[in-house]
């Protein structure tokens, strides 16, 4: 009797960027694609736990190193989407939002 074959699945777990309200967020990003972007020789900026409205006048991608925001997009009413540490995130130019920060940001920035 043949023995049966046995196959290895190898799944790579991928990480999936979603859009809300209008702008995308991918969620703990390998390290491979951040250092592919050269995350790290992006300026960087840092805000205290405050709530402030903000217009992007180009489009920005950010990574936060530290911090906890919810932001409310202009025309959406109450809804949010959260973004914390660990997040890599994709505003388009023109997008009017409040930031809600409630645990201080610490991230890096790309205008472009």
């Amino acid at each position: 009797m043949a023995s049966p074959k046995c196959q290895i699945v190898r799944v790579r777990a991928q990480t999936m960027a979603t859009e809300k309200l209008g702008f995308t967020v991918e969620k703990n990003p390998p390290e491979s694609k951040l250092i592919e972007l050269g995350v790290n020789e992006w300026p960087r900026w840092g805000c205290a736990t405050s709530k402030f409205p903000w217009t992007f006048s180009t489009k920005e991608t950010c990574y936060l190193l530290e911090g906890k925001v919810k932001v409310y997009v202009e025309g959406h009413g109450d809804e949010y989407v959260e973004i914390e540490a660990g997040d890599l995130v994709v505003f388009p130019k023109g997008m009017t939002v409040t930031w809600d920060v409630s645990v201080a940001v610490d991230k890096h920035y790309k205008l472009h």
